[in-house]
């Protein structure tokens, strides 16, 4: 009996030793050293200097997915990229387009269509194209900022849709911000809307959002699902207010990242994990680029309050705009993409399971500290 009993005893001793081993094993195969993320795809080049992509998902095969991109000149366009990065469609001759964005269900010529839009800065105007084939559908441009005076004030450069479900048919309204402006009231929102003539319009429904005076506030970016638009005000923070001018509440939610930049924050995009949970990344324009990524639900107690939960390299250089998709766009991209703008005149796609890599690794390495 005693026999057995020392037996067990030293199976159990062997057992612990080898539970050792291998969890130092495993230690120091885990490897949470952040890396340069590299993309999966490098688009087609444009003539100019890229600035701002937005995905649009094919409405039954996701796999014919396209990604509307700027060109940024005065003779600038937009262009439409499939997957592979191959340019499929353009309209050129746009007088320095800067922002888009896209939105889905649009009311035009007794049905509901998808839309992008872009802003044409020394227009002075919003435009309107239907997707996918990029035609135009507004008579060449919606003022904005009609009225205002001083340097750069009536010039739209940022740009967020936000569409308002009403059930059978939503409202969509874009949000534009601009190269310049007063510090409060810098953004317009307008109500779409299409005429009689099928010409679509827009109405200004209200003006909101504060402004510190530096530099230029970019991008944009809303969250339909939450009713959240965010915007960077670029040596400051990103701004966050509610994006539904019914509510009648222009009062800032939050200015967060203040602490956490080493350049100009930039491009906003939103990547969803559920109903109410993802990732705000913020680009990070510095010597390289990197992402700022902030949980998309706030903390516990507390869903404004947005802290750093990992930055993420990337190598395209001086990201302007960014987008992202949760879409499974097939098999280079199950998980969806990060697509962002470089200033080698191209847009890079990054496989979102790369990027959720180097978010995880983030979040381990906080927990060790």
């Amino acid at each position: 009996m005693k026999a057995l009993r020392y037996k067990i005893i030293a199976l159990a001793l062997f057992s612990f030793i080898s539970c050792e081993k291998n969890a130092q094993e495993v230690d120091q195969e885990l490897d949470l050293t952040p890396i340069v993320l590299i993309p999966s795809v490098i688009t087609e080049p444009t003539p100019h200097d890229t600035d701002d992509p937005a995905i649009w998902i094919h409405p039954s095969d996701p796999t014919k997915s396209l990604v509307i991109g700027t060109d940024k000149r005065s003779d600038g366009g937009i262009y439409a990229f499939d997957l592979e990065g191959k340019i499929v469609n353009k309209i050129l001759n746009l007088n320095r387009p800067n922002n888009v964005d896209v939105a889905y269900g649009f009311k035009w010529d007794n049905q509901l269509i998808d839309i992008a839009v872009v802003t044409e800065r020394k227009a002075n105007s919003i435009r309107v194209f239907r997707l996918p084939d990029l035609l135009p559908i507004d008579d060449g441009g919606i003022k904005v900022f009609v009225g205002e005076g001083g340097n750069g004030f009536n010039e739209p450069m940022g740009i967020g849709l936000y569409t308002k479900d009403m059930g059978s048919e939503s409202k969509i309204y874009a949000i534009v911000g601009r190269k310049s402006g007063p510090l409060e009231g810098y953004l317009w929102q307008y109500e779409l809307y299409t005429d009689e003539e099928n010409i679509v319009k827009g109405n200004k429904v209200r003006s909101f959002g504060m402004y510190s005076g530096t530099k230029e506030i970019e991008a944009i970016a809303v969250d339909n699902e939450l009713g959240y638009v965010y915007y960077s005000d670029e040596l400051v923070g990103v701004h966050k207010y509610y994006a539904d001018p019914t509510l009648n509440d222009d009062s800032e939610l939050v200015l967060f990242a203040q602490n956490d930049r080493s350049g100009d924050l930039e491009g906003i995009a939103i990547y969803l994990t559920g109903d109410r949970t993802g990732y705000i990344l913020v680009s990070d324009q510095k010597s390289g680029s990197s992402f700022l990524v902030y949980p998309r639900e706030g903390a516990s107690g507390d869903k404004h309050q947005h802290e750093l939960l990992a930055t993420v390299l990337v190598s395209t250089v001086l990201t302007d705009g960014a987008d992202a998709t949760n879409v499974n766009l097939g098999s280079q991209f199950p998980e969806g993409m990060l697509v962002a703008m470089t200033d080698s005149k191209e847009f890079h796609y990054y496989d979102w399971r790369n990027v959720q890599l180097e978010i995880d690794k983030a979040v381990e390495r906080g927990k060790l500290d």
